[in-house]
């Protein structure tokens, strides 16, 4: 029974073997399992392909070789309950070889408060029994066999990850014993109410091959000196990023050669810019240049404890900073309701004063027993008397939560991607219930129904679920989260009395969905989201009111979602994949005074914030820095990384094969089009006019061959003519003005390439291209290679001089000064050559970046493009995998990030339908299951201003009724008059939305004419559009001094017109 802290043993990957060796220890595993696939599909071993259509977004969070692994292990997860669904639901999508479910229990009521694959009619059944079929259609790659007798140690044998949930703690430590000794990993998942508890055993040593899942760094080097720790300084561009004890390598170092492809080297970090390496005084001078590039490690834990020892010297991972000691009391308080369950055959009465007491005593005779560090000073008895209360319950969110996190564990467990939690983790949502101090529910209120409600009812009483049954609320978006969200609001009952669930979504299902958009299933490919969504839900609990929207929210839909839409809501909440719909959202919840819950996820990262009328900020009040973007010089001239040249690729797309068609077409159907063409400033309009020109002319195909020709030609410019007139006006030799050679730094100096079809890499480029090309004219394409080379054997390609007098320019500040215009002939001239609309007979079609066919040729264009230009540069090319990520800018994406924030999103709902109103009752939370961290904080107060003595926020505003008692509205002269009357504020500019409608300084003509006319007048003059009959009032923006003539910060106008 050691009690030693955990050794670790750290390998570097460069100097490792095959990573890919089966991650448990040998004598853990028969893999042969004695059972057959139920549906024949899964080929998950070694020899498996990854379907990548389906675990497209998940790979780009666990990589290829990690999902390797985990299609060699086989699971077990014992106890289907709510939280034992959640677990295998999460595993199941992840693609293990094969899930086994275990339970010897049948369904109760309670079970239905969390347990989404059971049903009424299933009361009685075993609960494996009956989930077995509903998880088994999550993905067809993996088996899903339902076992209903006892865990023999026999049985256990089977598996590589175990976990139990639903069981004793004699049970829990006999077979977590068993499994320590024999390398089957072991997760222990339990929750009670508002309470968490999850705890890790992967064994005597469990090797972990990335701890973050980051990528790794790399930085260019401007300096390194021979010293006994040498410097290195990295180029002021960016920040480094590299952290002490990262290792590194480093290649194409000029001078100081002695460091390329060196063994990794720690390093300690100096500075942004800057860090330490080894002695280098013996090594040659640097002189220039030069990569450095981080290098994973593999660590090795050993002397991981069992379930055992590690109850006695408990190591505990934080959830919340603001709860210290909860760890150390929950672990006994966990213990003591076992020991309770073990006395009296059931758990403490919900809500019971005496059972309360009796689990305190318990905990102290648990705590007295203790010999190690798990015994505690003093008992927080408030705590244990809380969690005796809620024992009973059962509540999904906090399901979804630990459910997340411990299906995360097996992935890990399966396949060394990611730090697994050290040991313990305890959790709790205590702030859910009243936020008067000593607050009690009866025991009459929270006893059992015998309704699906009973878990929950344990925890919040009957009169919160009749709450929750009135509740009106908004959700935006029907993807992954908006699955997890629909799940949730089910299970608790939202909206299932008077109250409703609009969920509005305008995609369709796409195959790569279904691997975390778990309402959907193959057959639903191509349906709407939201309906499908809606109709899944309604299967979980018939008694949700749902209603499917396929509507794009923005000012375009204001007239579905108008004012009476909003002030019929009790909140929303948003499970948007981008910013701008966000920021909306978040603006009209603002406007509206609704509670918003804002929750998002990248790969293990999620983050949850809750906005509450008048009492915390919007989600627009702060706001990430901008993304940088790559310079046009560096993409057009001088890249000098792979995502420069797929930037540069995904431009040639748009160039090509979008922006042409479109313009050509316009100029053939479009009378206004040449109109706005001569309207654009600088070169555009010769620019437009030259490609329209070449689309109907030059370039105008008549067939495959034409196709192929085109395709040929334009790699010809692309990859060598245009990289010779580059070397022309910069050789490889060139001194910039200061002596410096102008190819260093960031600036790779480029060679042109040299055209063959034995290249397979120039075959895919003219193939991918012809194709395209010949789909922007409804020609028809082919993949016939040997077809191909044998056109591009008749194929005249013009020999190519360099050119004197051609401006390339150097940098974006460069290109910005040298805004040339052309000349008016230049122009005539190509207006006259091109052809009369009329003379054409055929229709061109643009083509739009679709990322996700592989049969489309739109990738395997970009993979030839980026990767040829790489070769240009000496850029080390990557594959499409890589390249399908930043050229389409996928968001990497689990199943187990998204339930583990819905859970947390779901305890704020509680909160706000409780009408909490303390700011330090609600949390913001973030998380990265990699690590594993999670953060909770309060929500930052609503900042307040102040004009005269009143203090206001973004919340509050001027209510202007239009309408005088008379029945005439108010007119401008008016509006201001009331402010200056009313409020002691002389408006100096007054706006609505972009326009201007009062000023200063406005002309004495103009503003005589404005200030009789009525306010509605004026806005729709000014704006030059009608006001539509669902708009109820309008939001002015004012600009005032006060009484002393000082310019005052005041709230906006809400100016009720109807």
């Amino acid at each position: 029974m050691s009690s030693s802290p955990l050794s670790k043993k750290r390998r570097l990957s460069g100097t490792e073997t095959k990573t890919g060796s089966h991650c448990s220890s040998s004598n853990s595993v028969r893999t042969d399992l004695s059972h057959t696939p139920a549906n024949g599909m899964a080929k998950n071993g070694n020899d498996a392909e990854i379907d990548e259509g389906l675990y497209s977004r998940q790979l780009y969070v666990l990589g290829h070789e990690a999902m390797k692994r985990m299609q060699n292990s086989n699971v077990l997860i014992s106890g289907m309950r709510g939280l034992g669904v959640e677990i295998a639901k999460n595993v199941i999508l992840g693609g293990v070889r094969s899930v086994t479910i275990h339970d010897e229990g049948v369904a109760e009521w309670r079970d239905l408060s969390s347990q989404f694959y059971l049903r009424e009619e299933d009361l009685g059944k075993n609960r494996a029994e009956v989930s077995q079929a509903r998880l088994a259609e999550l993905n067809s790659y993996v088996p899903v066999t339902g076992y209903t007798g006892p865990l023999t140690e026999d049985y256990l044998t089977k598996f590589q990850v175990v976990v139990l949930t639903n069981s004793t703690l004699d049970e829990q430590q006999n077979l977590g014993e068993f499994c320590h000794s024999k390398g089957i990993k072991l997760i222990i998942a339990d929750t009670r109410g508002l309470f968490g508890q999850l705890f890790c055993d992967f064994g005597e040593e469990m090797i972990v091959y990335d701890t973050n899942g980051e990528q790794p760094l790399s930085a260019m080097i401007s300096m390194i000196t021979k010293d006994n720790a040498g410097v290195v300084t990295c180029l002021d561009e960016a920040r480094h990023g590299f952290e002490s004890g990262d290792y590194v390598t480093f290649t194409e170092i000029q001078g100081m050669t002695e460091l390329n492809g060196c063994k990794p080297v720690e390093i300690k970090v100096l500075g942004p810019y800057t860090f330490s390496i080894c002695d280098t005084s013996g090594f040659t001078d640097y002189i220039r240049g030069g990569i450095v590039s981080q290098v994973k490690i593999i660590i090795s834990f050993l002397q991981i404890k069992s379930l055992s020892s590690s109850m006695a010297e408990p190591e505990f991972l934080m959830t919340d900073f603001a709860k210290m000691e909860f760890p150390g009391q929950l672990h006994l308080g966990f213990q003591a309701i076992h020991a309770f369950q073990k006395k009296h055959g059931h758990l403490p009465a919900p809500w019971s004063q005496a059972d309360g007491e009796e689990l305190l005593a318990l905990a102290k005779d648990v705590n007295s027993a203790q010999t190690g560090s798990a015994k505690v000073e003093q008992l927080n008895e408030s705590l244990i008397k809380k969690l005796s209360y809620v024992a009973a319950g059962d509540l999904a969110p906090v399901n979804a939560f630990i459910g997340g996190l411990a299906a995360q564990e097996v992935m890990k467990a399966c396949t060394g991607k990611f730090m697994p939690i050290m040991q313990w983790l305890y959790f709790d949502a205590l702030e859910c219930l009243a936020e008067e101090e000593g607050f009690m529910l009866t025991e009459e209120e929270c006893a059992p129904k015998n309704c699906r409600y009973d878990g929950q009812i344990a925890v919040f009483g009957t009169k919160m679920q009749d709450l929750l049954a009135k509740q009106r609320y908004f959700l935006v978006g029907a993807g992954a989260i908006g699955c997890e969200l629909l799940k949730n609001f089910a299970m608790i009952g939202l909206a299932t009395g008077e109250g409703e669930v609009i969920v509005t979504d305008m995609d369709t299902i796409e195959k790569s969905n279904l691997n975390r958009q778990f309402l959907f299933r193959p057959w639903d490919v191509t349906k709407m989201k939201s309906d499908t969504a809606a109709a899944a839900v309604k299967l979980m609990n018939p008694a949700i009111k749902i209603t499917g929207h396929q509507n794009r929210v923005g000012p375009d839909t204001e007239r579905i979602y108008d004012d009476d839409f909003f002030e019929s809501l009790d909140g929303v909440a948003n499970a948007l994949d981008n910013v701008d719909a966000r920021m909306y959202m978040d603006r009209r919840c603002v406007y509206y005074r609704k509670p918003l819950l804002e929750s998002g996820t990248l790969g293990t990262k999620g983050n949850v914030q809750v906005v509450i009328p008048f009492l915390t900020e919007s989600y627009s009040s702060s706001q990430d820095p901008p993304e940088k973007s790559i310079p046009i010089c560096t993409l057009k001239n001088f890249p000098n990384a792979i995502e420069h040249t797929l930037q540069w690729a995904r431009d040639e797309f748009e160039g090509l094969f979008k922006q042409p068609p479109e313009n050509a077409m316009q100029y053939l159907t479009d009378p206004k089009f040449m109109e706005r063409t001569l309207k654009l400033p600088g070169a555009q309009p010769a620019e437009v006019l030259e490609a329209v020109y070449k689309s109907l002319v030059t370039d105008c195909p008549q067939n495959w061959a034409d196709c192929v020709a085109w395709a040929r030609n334009h790699w010809q410019c692309q990859y060598s003519n245009n990289i010779r007139q580059l070397l022309h006006n910069f050789p490889p030799d060139q001194l910039t003005s200061s002596g410096a050679p102008f190819w260093s730094g960031p600036k790779r100096c480029p060679h042109p390439l040299e055209f063959s079809t034995s290249n397979e890499l120039h075959m895919d480029y003219v193939v991918a291209a012809a194709n395209l090309f010949a789909q922007t004219y409804g020609l028809q394409g082919s993949t016939d290679r040997a077809g191909v080379i044998k056109i591009l054997q008749d194929v005249k390609v013009p020999p190519f001089t360099p050119r004197s007098g051609v401006k390339i320019h150097v940098s974006d500040q460069e290109l910005q000064n040298n805004n040339s215009s052309i000349d008016d002939t230049k122009l005539e001239e190509l207006k006259a050559m091109l052809p009369s609309p009329e003379s054409f007979q055929f229709k061109l079609t643009s083509i739009d970046f679709e990322k996700d066919d592989d049969t489309n040729f739109h990738m395997d264009f970009i993979v030839a493009a980026s990767n040829l230009r790489a070769e240009n540069y000496d850029i080390p090319p990557t594959d499409r995998h890589k390249s399908k990520l930043i050229a389409g800018k996928i968001i990497p994406a689990i199943a187990t990030t998204t339930a583990a924030v819905v859970g947390l999103v779901c305890l704020e709902l509680f909160k706000i339908i409780k009408g909490h109103k303390k700011l330090e009752s609600y949390k913001n939370g973030f998380m990265n299951l990699a690590l594993p961290f999670f953060a909770f904080s309060e929500p930052i107060a609503a900042p307040k201003h102040k004009y005269y003595e009143i203090d206001w926020t973004l919340w509050d505003r001027f209510e202007v009724t239009g309408l005088q008692p008379n029945g005439e509205e108010m007119t401008l002269r008016q509006f201001l008059d009331y402010f200056k009357n009313e409020h002691k504020l002389e408006i100096t500019m007054l706006s609505q939305g972009v326009s201007m409608l009062y000023s200063f300084f406005m002309p004495a003509a103009k503003l005589k004419e404005r200030l009789d006319l009525p306010m509605t007048e004026i806005v729709t003059k000014v704006s030059k559009k009608k006001l539509g009959k669902h708009v109820k009032a309008l939001v002015f923006e004012l600009c005032c001094n006060d009484l002393s003539d000082e310019d005052v910060e005041v709230p906006y106008v809400r100016y009720t017109i109807r």
